[in-house]
């Protein structure tokens, strides 16, 4: 596979990469710190029943899922989304874990 990922070491957020079977095919530095090196393993193994649905229900559908975690006392937001081949179809999903700030404002654009 033609390595496009390099750029994710550079960035403050843990990001990781499988394919459509759910092996995992990227990780960059911050997310092997937190969860291991788990390349070329298979994300089905690592989850539950019900994340294990969600996970083959996007790239199934290519939807995304957007959450909020307390992990360690610091809030992280999770964004899952589709990643495509070169046809246009849902080649697999990635991961970005970004540490929230504890007081992390919020700007109403639509009243400003």
């Amino acid at each position: 596979m033609k390595q496009v990922f390099d750029y994710l070491e550079t960035v403050d957020m843990a990001a990781t990469v499988c394919d459509k079977e759910g092996l995992v095919v990227y990780q960059n530095q911050r997310a092997i710190k937190r969860d291991g090196d788990v390349m070329g393993k298979n994300l089905y193994n690592c989850h539950g029943p019900k994340a294990g649905a969600m996970i083959r229900h996007m790239i199934e559908t290519g939807t995304t899922n957007t959450y909020q975690i307390v992990r360690h006392g610091k809030h992280k937001l999770l964004h899952q989304a589709p990643w495509y081949d070169e046809s246009g179809a849902v080649a697999g999903l990635i991961e970005l874990a970004i540490d929230l700030p504890d007081n992390m404002p919020v700007f109403d654009r639509d009243n400003a």
